[in-house]
């Protein structure tokens, strides 16, 4: 369920290892699977489901979040909530999506957030089977690898990457402080250190950048199974 289906000619002209023929004067397509992968390495959790509600591909970071079943899971190869209202949010967004209109929803569950976007592939007045893309908001910045990587360009120590960490995860210098047991004036010795190494003039437009950073998720992941029902 969690991979577009590929049709049984497709599969036959891929066993001698040849790849189809591109059309004359067009380049080659994406082969599925590379796009699969490459929608797997994309810091947001991604699903397609189907006008029937059916989900069709679920990225990484979306078969991580339907696994851990807080707010969202999967029912019978369908889209569903947690809570039943949850679930009755999901399906009338779906519902709206698929008649053309892009839908935000929000849901917050003790101190867990999550963000889900709705968003129609295709017009209702076209032809073809509808579907609608399903973003789930950005992972966790602590988890995010573009983070770590700007912090070894940007020739940070250890301490100052997760001072910078820190930072993006809404913690304030007396909360950093405790956490690493010193004095908040290290903390901000060190919030000192980070801005002239990177070239910013506050902690806000610091913020703005990393922000800024493609998202990249770890080449290291947790590998969450999602049972089909």
């Amino acid at each position: 369920m969690w991979s577009v289906t590929h049709k049984h000619h497709q599969t036959s002209r891929h066993e001698a290892g040849a790849h189809p023929a591109a059309e004359p004067g067009k380049p080659p397509g994406v082969d599925p699977v590379q796009l699969h992968r490459v929608l797997d390495e994309i810091d947001y959790g991604l699903m397609v489901a189907d006008g029937r509600g059916y989900l069709r591909h679920v990225n990484h970071l979306a078969r991580h979040e339907l696994a851990s079943g807080r707010t969202l899971v999967v029912r019978q190869g369908m889209l569903m909530g947690a809570t039943i209202d949850i679930t009755a949010q999901v399906q009338a967004g779906l519902e709206q999506a698929l008649r053309g209109q892009r839908r935000l929803l929000l849901f917050a569950r003790g101190c867990r957030e999550l963000s889900v976007a709705l968003v129609p592939l295709c017009s209702p007045l076209e032809s073809g089977s509808p579907s609608v893309l399903i973003l789930l908001s950005r992972q966790d910045t602590r988890d995010n690898l573009a983070v770590r990587l700007f912090a070894r360009v940007q020739s940070l120590s250890p301490t100052e990457e997760a001072v910078l960490i820190s930072l993006c995860s809404g913690m304030d210098v007396p909360d950093i402080a405790r956490q690493n047991q010193v004095a908040e004036s290290t903390v901000r010795s060190q919030i000192k250190a980070l801005r002239e190494k990177t070239g910013c003039t506050s902690i806000r437009q610091l913020l703005l950048r990393v922000n800024a950073l493609p998202p990249v998720v770890p080449a290291l992941r947790v590998i969450a199974s999602c049972p089909h029902d």
